[in-house]
C-alpha cells in the first residue's frame, strides 16, 4: 500500500512557531493539560481516601463524565453562534473557580461529599463547552497550510501530558500529604494538586486573551452564524448516515461494546488496586503514567509506519484488542506497581498505534460534510457509555474482587473480538482514500 502524504510548505511550518498566537495558545494549552491530569490523579484519590467505597467513586467520575457527553454537541452549536475564544474563556474562569473552592474546603477541611458531587457536575457541564471550542481555535488562528504541523504539535503535547502528569502528581500528593489532617488523609497533597490545576486554568485564560483571532485564517465556507441552523434536524440526518453506512455502523457497535465492558473497569479499577499495592498515590501515578507513556510511543510508531497492517484495518484491530484482552487477564494479580506498570506500557502502545489509525480511517470513510457529527458520535460513545461502565464497575467492587473484575473484562474483551471476526464487514474494514 503506497501512502500519500501532503505536507505543508517547509516556509509554512518554519513559521508556525514565529506566529505569536500559536505560541500563546500553545504555551497556555500545554500547561492547562498538564493541570488536567492532577486533577484526574487527585479526584478519584480524594473519593477513595473520603470514603473508602467504589460505588461513590464511579458517582462521581459519572457526574463529570456524562454531563459531558450529554452536552458536547450542544457545547459545539453554542461555539459556532459564538466566538469559540469567548467560550473557552469562559470555561476557564469557571473551572478556576470550582478548582480554587475545592482546594481550598480541602485544605481547611470542611468538604463533605455532596460537595463533590456538585464541583464534579460543575466540571462535567464546563468541559462539554471547553473540548469543542478548543477543537475550533486552531483554524481561526492559523493558516490552512500550516493546521496539520499545528494539530500535530497540539496531540504531541497532550500525550506528553498524560505521560508526565499522573507522575508529577502522585508525586505531589505523596510528598506534600498528611496523615492526620481535617476528614481526609493525604488533605495537604490533595490540595496542593487541585491549586495547581486552578492556577493552570488561570495561567491559560491569561495566555488565550493574548490570542488574536483571525477570521481570515478560517476553512472557506466556515461560518460563525449559524443560529438559525436547525440543530436537532443535522443531528438526526448524521445519525442516519452512521447507521446506514454498513462498516461504520459495526464498528460504532463493537467500539460501544470495548467501551462498555473494558473502560470502566480500567478507570475504577486502577485506583483501587494502587490503594492496594502501596496505599500510596504515587503507585496510581506510576500505573497511569505507564499507560500514558505506552500511548505516546504508539503514537509515534504509528506516524512512522503508516502502512503497517497486519492483513487490513479490521484485522490489525481485532488482532491488537485481542492482545490486549489476554493482557487484561493477568492484572488482577500483580504483586507490585511495576508489574502493572509493564503491563498497562504494553497496552498504551497497542492502543495509541490504534487510535490513530482508526482516526485516520474514519476521516477518509466519511465525506467531508459529515466528519463533525461522525467524530461527535465517535466521540459520545466513550464519553458517555464509559462513565455508565464505571458506576456499575464501583458497584460490582462491593462484591467481587479486582483480580476477578480483571479476569472479567479481559475475557469479555477476547469474546468480543471473537464475536467480531464473524461480522464480514469488521473484517473488510479497510483503509481508503479520502471521499471527494
Amino acid at each position: 500500500m503506497t501512502d500519500i502524504k501532503t505536507p505543508p510548505p517547509q516556509n509554512a511550518r518554519a513559521a508556525i512557531f514565529k506566529n505569536r498566537n500559536f505560541l500563546w495558545l500553545t504555551g497556555g494549552g500545554a500547561i492547562s493539560m498538564l493541570g488536567d491530569q492532577f486533577t484526574l490523579i487527585a479526584l478519584p484519590w480524594l473519593v477513595l481516601k473520603m470514603t473508602g467505597d467504589t460505588l461513590i467513586l464511579g458517582i462521581v467520575l459519572a457526574l463529570i463524565s456524562v454531563p459531558r457527553a450529554l452536552l458536547i454537541l450542544l457545547g459545539g452549536a453554542v461555539v459556532d453562534r459564538y466566538s469559540p475564544k469567548s467560550v473557552m474563556m469562559q470555561t476557564k474562569y469557571i473551572n478556576t473557580a470550582l478548582l480554587g473552592v475545592l482546594s481550598a474546603l480541602i485544605f481547611y477541611g470542611r468538604l463533605e461529599l455532596w460537595m463533590i458531587y456538585a464541583l464534579a457536575l460543575g466540571l462535567g457541564i464546563s468541559t462539554a463547552f471547553s473540548i469543542p471550542s478548543g477543537t475550533a481555535m486552531l483554524p481561526r488562528v492559523m493558516q490552512p497550510a500550516q493546521l496539520q504541523a499545528a494539530n500535530g504539535i497540539m496531540l504531541g503535547l497532550r500525550q506528553l501530558t498524560m505521560f508526565i502528569g499522573p507522575v508529577l502528581a502522585g508525586v505531589l500528593i505523596s510528598v506534600f500529604g498528611s496523615q492526620h489532617q481535617g476528614i481526609v488523609s493525604d488533605a495537604k497533597g490533595l490540595a496542593a494538586a487541585f491549586f495547581f490545576d486552578c492556577f493552570t486554568y488561570a495561567f491559560s485564560a491569561w495566555t488565550l486573551s493574548q490570542v488574536v483571532m483571525n477570521d481570515k485564517a478560517s476553512p472557506a465556507g466556515a461560518s460563525s452564524a449559524t443560529g438559525t441552523a436547525p440543530i436537532w434536524q443535522s443531528l438526526a440526518e448524521g445519525l442516519r448516515y452512521c447507521w446506514n453506512e454498513k462498516q461504520l455502523r459495526s464498528c460504532f457497535i463493537y467500539w460501544s461494546a470495548i467501551a462498555f465492558f473494558i473502560m470502566g473497569p480500567v478507570q475504577i479499577a486502577l485506583p483501587v488496586m494502587a490503594n492496594q499495592l502501596s496505599n500510596d498515590a504515587s503507585a496510581l501515578g506510576l500505573l497511569a503514567g505507564a499507560h500514558g507513556a505506552g500511548t505516546l510511543l504508539g503514537m509515534a510508531w504509528s506516524g512512522m509506519k503508516p502502512g503497517l497492517r497486519f492483513g487490513n484495518l479490521g484485522s490489525t484491530m481485532l488482532l491488537i484488542d485481542f492482545i490486549i484482552g489476554v493482557l487484561f487477564i493477568p492484572m488482577g494479580l500483580i504483586q507490585a506497581s511495576w508489574q502493572g506498570a509493564c503491563i498497562l506500557l504494553v497496552v498504551g502502545t497497542l492502543g495509541g498505534f490504534l487510535h490513530v489509525a482508526v482516526f485516520t480511517w474514519i476521516q477518509k470513510q466519511v465525506p467531508l460534510n459529515m466528519i463533525g457529527r461522525a467524530m461527535s458520535m465517535f466521540m459520545f460513545i466513550f464519553m458517555g457509555i464509559g462513565p455508565v461502565s464505571a458506576a456499575l464497575t464501583g458497584w460490582l467492587l462491593r462484591s467481587i474482587s479486582i483480580q476477578q473484575l480483571f479476569m472479567a473484562s479481559g475475557s469479555l474483551l477476547l469474546l468480543i473480538v471473537l464475536m467480531a471476526t464473524q461480522v464480514r464487514t469488521m473484517r473488510e474494514v479497510a483503509d481508503k482514500s479520502q471521499p471527494a
